[in-house]
């Protein structure tokens, strides 16, 4: 015979309350307490991936959530059509879009940061360079780690890069960061951006971190750093945020309160 058919109706309710059942606190407490902790407001990280508009997917992106998540970190990987299927405008739009599905998404975000590398660190500068007028919401990005990036699309038009992508001169000038500037400083004044280089990346690569950095430095009203992170790649730059006392994740930490 089953042990609940043996029980009277008042022990048989009591068995099915958890809230009888915490040592914490009392039943009426313990569930006031876990509303609470559901409604609790959460740091937010979008990451966009690398692989040059090309390769990788968002389900090669969750490396870097476990630091973030054991410290309370909502981490949230978005994907894009990549090349030769999605062109550069349709993946802008893409990861434009997905930001303001997140926001729908989640209510209860005490702050929304991004995160890119490479291919990613262009993506999301381009985020931060939306006019949301045309959106259905206005997103307050607080943070912004731009790893590694590439912020001006002209050089690489005639590279085996753009193969697959198929950029003229005039789709790499309107999605290329470093000609949005004006855009980004309307839409992301009260962003932190960390702009960050691998010691070890080429000439060209640290060049484009630093003339973006610079540009952004020399534009009144605008919160960035540059982060020249020394023996790193361009691929262990973002591979080590897996551990919680690396440099970066260290920085991302702090910038959400969460150090």
């Amino acid at each position: 015979m089953s042990r609940w058919k043996e029980m009277n109706k008042d022990e048989l309710e009591r068995q099915f309350s958890p809230s009888q059942w915490s040592h914490r606190m009392s039943a009426d407490d313990v569930i006031k307490s876990h509303v609470t902790a559901l409604k609790e407001d959460v740091p937010l990280v979008i990451y966009l991936h690398g692989g040059y508009w090309q390769f990788l997917s968002k389900e090669e992106s969750g490396f870097m959530a476990v630091p973030l998540v054991q410290k309370g970190v909502v981490v949230v990987a978005v994907g894009y059509d990549i090349a030769p299927k999605g062109n550069m405008d349709l993946m802008v739009s893409q990861v434009r879009r997905s930001v303001v599905s997140v926001i729908q998404q989640y209510s209860h975000i005490s702050g929304l940061y991004l995160c890119g590398h490479s291919a990613g660190a262009h993506l999301a500068a381009m985020i931060l360079s939306t006019d949301w007028s045309q959106y259905s919401v206005t997103p307050q990005i607080k943070g912004a780690f731009l790893v590694s990036g590439i912020y001006d699309l002209l050089p690489i038009l005639s590279t085996y890069v753009n193969e697959p992508l198929k950029m003229t001169e005039e789709v790499a000038l309107r999605n290329s960061p470093s000609q949005l500037v004006p855009q980004l400083k309307l839409s992301s004044s009260n962003c932190d951006i960390v702009v960050a280089v691998a010691q070890k990346d080429s000439p060209e690569f640290r060049k484009q971190s630093e003339d973006y950095y610079k540009t952004l430095e020399s534009t009144e009203g605008l919160k960035v750093t540059l982060e020249d992170v020394p023996n790193t790649d361009h691929f262990n730059i973002i591979e080590q945020l897996v551990d919680g006392d690396y440099h970066l994740t260290q920085l991302l930490l702090k910038m959400m309160g969460k150090s």
